[in-house]
Order: structure tokens, then C-alpha cells, then sequence
């Protein structure tokens, strides 16, 4: 193999390329084909040059890092100064003596108190054993998608304009290497800090959401189809957090076709796990299943749950209540939201696995109702009745042909309608009791 041998201090020439009439400061880094065995150069541009030899230098050069730029080896007879000049204009990078950084970090510098506040980065530092680099780069990984909305993969190229927590260059393979090195023990042992800050009897709700993927790598996205039959996967984010301070205790993810419900037994196994003894949770009516509720009571876990009054215990009540003008009887009104409520103590036996079985003893069923929201449903019920009336009575006189069965049940459902079967024309209709 010929060629000019590299030099020894390991730095690049810098050099002029003319192309289509236009002068460019250039390197042509170079690398060994593996097939062929010969030199493969590449040409890099950092920027323009006149005729008076004076570089003006694009942004490759502005975002480039100290190292990057001390290894340019540029002609002594160029005129540097426009370097510091444009370096000043960029934004986030104000011009002064050293390197450029953005000094203004209020953002940043806020949530590094909360962290401090809230005790995240001490367990942190505990969880990491005392390594300050790493719990750095976990926390600035933590805030770049909530301070930019970006993916990982523009980190390294925030940093050069942003001050964060850590000290180190967060390119894709750096995150890469710390994610994998990070353990479910040391997930687990972070949860169990987070467990011990919290107080007895804590409120916490339990909420999911589910989130669109583009990788396939993951379990959860392989199997996580799309709810609404679309081509793209989903996943499941889970995440439990106090009603009070608002502080997650504990994140998971599931396949996106999971349901709630189905995914409460493996919630409660992880936050036991954890330490999560005490705590009280509240969910919607998503986890209401009743073999969710047995669960509770077998576990004797606390709980606040809403639930559908389609279920037997709640429809049983409602309709004990029978026909009531303003509220039901037996209802007390809550003077701060102007709701009508009532507290009934359920008996509930469970069997557990043994074929012993365990009653509820402190089962309660809450029922609420909302004497406003009640009337502008009877109002909105009452506007969509007169208007299907009316469009009845047009097709009446008009005789014009009926739509299809399923649009007459979709338009006009409150009312039962007598018509030909064959020309479709209405006879007469009536309201459906």
C-alpha cells in the first residue's frame, strides 16, 4: 500500500477544494476498505474561504467539540477571526474567552433543585454506589426529552449548546452502554428508596396511557398490537404516583393490547415487591374487574376503585332507589361539591386457594349523584327526541323511502317505526317507552 504515511501527531490538514466555483475549507479523512485493502478518503467541510484567505466557518464547525477543532491543522497564512465573530451570533452560544457553552441554564438548574429536593438524586447516588458520573448521565437523560420533546439520538448534539449534568459526551452508543448496564436490581432498589419516603397510608393513583412504537426489538412491541387495528404497534406506559406531592413511585410498560385489568395482579406483585406495603391505591374504571376486587380483599390491600353501575353490587342499589323527583332517598348532599351521596358496607365473601374464606370487613360502596348534571342530560334528551320527532313527521308527509335498518336504529332510536317492508315508506311511529 502507497501513500503519504499519517502524520504522527494524529491531526488532519486542512486544506482549499474548489467546487462549482466556490472555495472550501476541507479534510479528507481517509479509511482501509476491509474487501480491498485500499485507502477509501472522504471530503469534510468546515466552513468557506475568499480569495484573502480568511475561513468563515459553517455550522459543522460552530457544533463541532474542542477536541474536533484542536485536531484541524489549518495553513498558518488563513485569517482566523471570523471564527470567535460568528461563534457570538449562533444561538446559545455566547462569544467570550474559552469555550463556548450556554450560560444560561434556568431550566436545567431548576430541575437539578427538584431532583435535590425530592431526594431523586440521593437515592440515585445510593441506588449507583456513590458513582457521581453515572447518576449525572442518568439525570441529564431524565430531563433532555422533557426540556427539548427530541429523541436520544440529538443528546450529544444538545449538549455542545446547553449546560447539563454530565461532564461526558452522551453520543447513541454512550446511552446504549448505560442502559444496558443498568439492572432490574437496580430498578427494584430504587423503587424501595422511593417506597420508604413515602408515608403510611399514602394515596396513590394508578394510570396507563398507551404510546405508538416504531422498534420491533422490545417483547412489549412485538406483542403489543394496536387497539384500533392499525399497522403500528402500541405499548402500554404504566405509572403509579402520589395524589399528594404528585411523585411517581413506580413505571412499567405492557404489550399495547393489555388491558388494564389484566395488568393490575402484575402492578400489585411489583409494588409489594418494592416495599409498597402501606399505600393506598386509587384507580378508574379501567382495573374494575371483580376478580380484581377479590384480589384487594385476599391481599388485603387498600383500595379506592371506581366502578361501572352496570356491575351486580352498584345496579342492585341504584335501582332500590326506585322513581325520585330531585334526588334519591336516603342521599346526603356534600356542601363543597354539591354532590348527593351515599355509603353502604358490602359483605363480600371471597374463597381463597386453601377453601377458606375471607369476608370484607371494611367493603364500602360509595354512590354519587349530580342532581345538575342529571338535569342537562334530561334536557339533551328531550332536545334529541323532538328533533327525531320532527324529522319523522317530514318523512310523513313527504313519503319519501326509508333508510336502511341500521340508519333508522343510529337516527331514530327513540321511537318504533311501522313501515312497507318493500317500498320502504313510513306508516306511523310512536315513542319507544
Amino acid at each position: 500500500m502507497t501513500g503519504r504515511p499519517p502524520r504522527i501527531d494524529g491531526k488532519l490538514r486542512v486544506s482549499i477544494h474548489t467546487n462549482n466555483g466556490y472555495r472550501y475549507a476541507c479534510t479528507q479523512p481517509w479509511t482501509i476498505d476491509p474487501k480491498s485493502g485500499k485507502k477509501q478518503y472522504r471530503k469534510v467541510y468546515w466552513g468557506q474561504v475568499d480569495e484573502n484567505l480568511t475561513f468563515f466557518p459553517n455550522t459543522r464547525y460552530i457544533y463541532a467539540s474542542e477536541e474536533e477543532r484542536v485536531n484541524l491543522d489549518f495553513p498558518d497564512e488563513w485569517d482566523l477571526s471570523e471564527i470567535s465573530k460568528i461563534a457570538g451570533t449562533m444561538k446559545g452560544r455566547p462569544s467570550y474567552q474559552g469555550e463556548d457553552v450556554n450560560r444560561f441554564y434556568g431550566d436545567i438548574w431548576l430541575l437539578e433543585q427538584i431532583a435535590e429536593k425530592t431526594g431523586i438524586k440521593k437515592d440515585l447516588l445510593s441506588v449507583f454506589d456513590g458513582n457521581v458520573e453515572m447518576v449525572n448521565d442518568v439525570l441529564t437523560l431524565a430531563m433532555f426529552p422533557y426540556l427539548t420533546g427530541f429523541t436520544y439520538n440529538r443528546v450529544a448534539r444538545w449538549q455542545k449548546i446547553a449546560k447539563s449534568p454530565s461532564k461526558r459526551e452522551l453520543t447513541p452508543s454512550a446511552i446504549t452502554l448505560l442502559s444496558q448496564s443498568i439492572s432490574e436490581e437496580h430498578r427494584m432498589k430504587l423503587l424501595r428508596l422511593r417506597s420508604a419516603r413515602l408515608r403510611k397510608h399514602e394515596l396513590c393513583a394508578v394510570d396507563s396511557t398507551s404510546r405508538s412504537a416504531y422498534g420491533h426489538s422490545l417483547t412489549d412491541i412485538r406483542w403489543g398490537k394496536n387497539k384500533e387495528s392499525l399497522p403500528l404497534e402500541q405499548t402500554v406506559e404504566v405509572v403509579v404516583y402520589t395524589l399528594e406531592s404528585h411523585m411517581p413511585v413506580y413505571y412499567r410498560t405492557f404489550p399495547g393490547n393489555m388491558q388494564d385489568s389484566r395488568s393490575l395482579e402484575t402492578i400489585l406483585a411489583d409494588l409489594d415487591y418494592a416495599g409498597f406495603e402501606d399505600v393506598i391505591l386509587v384507580t378508574d374504571r379501567g382495573y374494575e374487574k371483580i376478580r380484581n376486587l377479590e384480589a384487594y380483599i385476599l391481599k388485603g390491600q387498600a383500595m379506592i376503585m371506581c366502578t361501572k353501575v352496570q356491575q351486580r353490587i352498584v345496579n342492585e342499589k341504584i335501582i332500590g332507589y326506585g322513581d325520585f323527583s330531585s334526588r334519591p332517598e336516603g342521599m346526603t348532599i356534600d356542601k363543597d361539591s354539591k354532590l348527593y351521596y351515599q355509603q353502604f358496607a358490602i359483605d363480600y365473601p371471597v374463597e381463597g386457594s386453601g377453601g377458606a374464606t375471607k369476608h370484607s370487613e371494611k367493603l364500602r360502596l360509595n354512590i354519587y349523584f349530580d342532581s345538575v348534571r342529571r338535569s342537562e342530560e334530561l334536557i339533551r334528551l328531550e332536545i334529541d327526541i323532538t328533533d327525531q320527532r320532527e324529522g319523522l313527521e317530514r318523512l310523513l308527509i313527504e313519503g319519501q323511502p326509508l333508510e336502511d335498518d341500521q340508519s333508522l336504529k343510529r337516527h331514530y332510536g327513540y321511537f318504533k317505526l311501522d313501515y312497507d317492508a318493500g317500498a320502504r315508506i313510513l306508516r306511523s311511529f310512536e315513542l319507544n317507552e
